[in-house]
């Protein structure tokens, strides 16, 4: 009598984190023209609207004029709502039982986390980018460095957001996820002084200032061109919060699949 062995099941390289569900996911992405809208266009928009004044194309401010600072300011809040609402996305597949789905093949709690933040920060690049290209042809000034420079830190640090969209597409339903989290971004970017700055408040709202997410990207986006500001309470500010939302967008994803 013989004995057949049993395939030996083999699981996937970091955990299924691949190239290729990268690429599926951002042309999934893609189609949602309201997310294309939201993310490209709005910021852009709201650049030309509050920053392309005179007054503010000829008044200097750091190495750079006003105009420049509201532009890092507006690429800095396009990167939140873009990185915000990629994160997020996850709520939808959760609403249509995808993610108790994935818990059945051999991917990874870590891998699909990072798999959506590095989907969600493609998407805030492409988003600062198109802010970048339209203040250079609007007015705003910066040293050659800074455009550069700003650019990047304002990308790379919105990976915050990324992982806040994460976590709340795990708390909040698909139905109106986006319409909770687009005021909640704009009172945070108020309270985080990215729509005015911090000078303007008392010293009671300048110090809470200091504790929302908002406040570390916006200080270390704008510091190559204002050379102001704490740089490492900023650094600080970022990490921790970022730790906190993988965090927790981790736990919830157990969570939410534990059942299957």
């Amino acid at each position: 009598m013989t004995t057949v062995a049993a395939p030996v099941r083999t699981l996937p390289r970091l955990g299924g984190f691949t190239p290729g569900m990268i690429a599926l996911e951002l042309r999934r992405m893609m189609r949602n023209r309201r997310t294309v809208i939201f993310t490209f266009i709005m910021p852009a928009v709201f650049f030309l609207l509050l920053g392309t004044s005179s007054d503010y194309k000829t008044e200097r401010l750091g190495d750079g004029n006003v105009t420049g600072y509201i532009l890092v300011s507006m690429a800095v809040y396009g990167a939140m709502l873009a990185t915000t609402s990629g994160g997020a996305m996850v709520s939808i597949e959760r609403a249509a039982g995808w993610s108790r789905q994935l818990r059945l093949t051999p991917l990874r709690p870590v891998a699909y986390v990072a798999v959506k933040l590095v989907l969600a920060m493609i998407i805030g690049a492409v988003s600062v980018g198109v802010a970048f290209v339209v203040g250079a042809f609007a007015g705003a000034q910066l040293p050659a460095y800074a455009w550069v420079v700003c650019g990047f830190l304002a990308w790379v640090c919105a990976l915050v957001f990324a992982a806040f969209g994460l976590f709340m597409g795990y708390l909040l339903p698909s139905e109106n996820v986006m319409q909770i989290l687009g005021p909640v971004l704009a009172v945070l970017s108020f309270a985080g002084g990215l729509f005015v700055p911090l000078d303007q408040f008392g010293p009671t709202f300048a110090t809470i200032a200091k504790f929302t997410p908002v406040y570390g990207v916006g200080e270390i986006a704008r510091y190559p061109l204002t050379h102001d500001g704490n740089l490492w309470l900023a650094v600080l500010n970022v990490v921790v919060w970022t730790a906190l939302f993988a965090a927790g967008a981790m736990w919830r994803f157990r969570r939410d699949t534990a059942r299957v």
